[in-house]
């Protein structure tokens, strides 16, 4: 796995916004990747009407609503986004874009994010043929990533989400409707949880993943979830990020990523360069040490967890 990227995500212009273009630039001799036009893949999610007023409120500088941002050069930004996440599907790689993606719905966009990168490449593999495993380790709950495929068998969408927090979604009791019941994975951490919850949750719901038998796995990854990030309280290290990266890559061979969150731009890297270096089965290159999470926190987890092994054990073997 290798890093695609390009400077045009730096002209996604959002001031002070905590979603800004730092993020991208902290990272150090990052070539600019050849990208394809996302534009013709966007309605494989999003209806025409909603992209049509992307595109005027970008060149009006317009929001989309109060945390999503938009300036002159943030339509061709985001949809640069998607073609990078597109190419990143093809070719097994990490996609380091700005604007995310994971809150957007086919109609509004929110949570900072304008069009939903993942959905849109995840939906045009569906189109193959394909079975695709959704992992979502972001610390806020893909909540439009979560709607789009809510009910199809299709893609099977793993979330571990702080709970409660933004998007304020995420219950483990929404497991999908209709043909996508038991589809959806909702696996909240509470406040304060740290590496062995974070961890634990991924480990207690591989066999899940294993028994989906996806084609292709698409990796949501999130880097809100350390113990300095500030939109969150969480207590993650760096060092998760390459255990899950371990994890993923020891059980699944078709692996793609995009980035979501992580808002302090110096984590944001080591949680980036831990998780390719897992994913690559190479040498952890950053660590540091946290404590293990408190009992009360522990048990609100294991509550939580608990009551989602029962539900799915409807559907399976689990």
């Amino acid at each position: 796995m290798k890093i695609i990227y390009n400077d045009i995500f730096l002209k996604h212009d959002t001031g002070h916004h905590p979603e800004n273009k730092e993020r991208l630039r902290a990272f150090k001799n990052l070539e600019s990747s050849d990208i394809i036009d996302g534009r013709p893949y966007l309605e494989l999610v999003h209806n025409g009407q909603y992209i049509a007023d992307v595109e005027m409120k970008c060149k009006l500088g317009i929001s989309l609503d109060m945390d999503t941002l938009c300036s002159e050069h943030s339509f061709i930004a985001a949809t640069t986004a998607v073609g990078a996440t597109i190419q990143a599907s093809q070719t097994g790689d990490f996609a380091l874009v700005r604007p995310p993606g994971h809150h957007s719905y086919p109609g509004k966009g929110t949570g900072f994010c304008i069009f939903n990168n993942i959905a849109i490449a995840v939906q045009n593999l569906v189109n193959q043929g394909k079975r695709v495993l959704i992992i979502d380790f972001d610390g806020h709950f893909g909540d439009g990533t979560s709607s789009i495929f809510y009910d199809t068998d299709k893609v099977l969408f793993l979330s571990m989400h702080q709970f409660p927090a933004f998007p304020g979604t995420g219950h483990p009791s929404a497991i999908g409707k209709g043909a996508g019941e038991g589809f959806n994975i909702n696996i909240p951490v509470p406040p304060g949880s740290g590496d062995d919850l974070f961890i634990d949750a991924i480990q207690t719901f591989l066999p899940v993943a294993k028994q989906f038998k996806p084609d292709v796995v698409a990796v949501s990854a999130g880097f809100d979830s350390h113990k300095s990030d500030m939109l969150l309280d969480l207590r993650v290290s760096v060092d998760s990020y390459y255990r899950i990266g371990q994890i993923i890559s020891q059980n699944f061979s078709n692996v793609f990523a995009v980035l979501e969150g992580g808002y302090v731009p110096e984590v944001l890297v080591k949680g980036v360069e831990n998780f390719i270096a897992g994913i690559n089965k190479e040498p952890k290159i950053h660590s540091e040490k946290i404590g293990d999470t408190d009992i009360k926190i522990m048990d609100t987890y294991e509550h939580y967890s608990n009551s989602l092994i029962l539900k799915l054990r409807n559907y399976w073997n689990i």
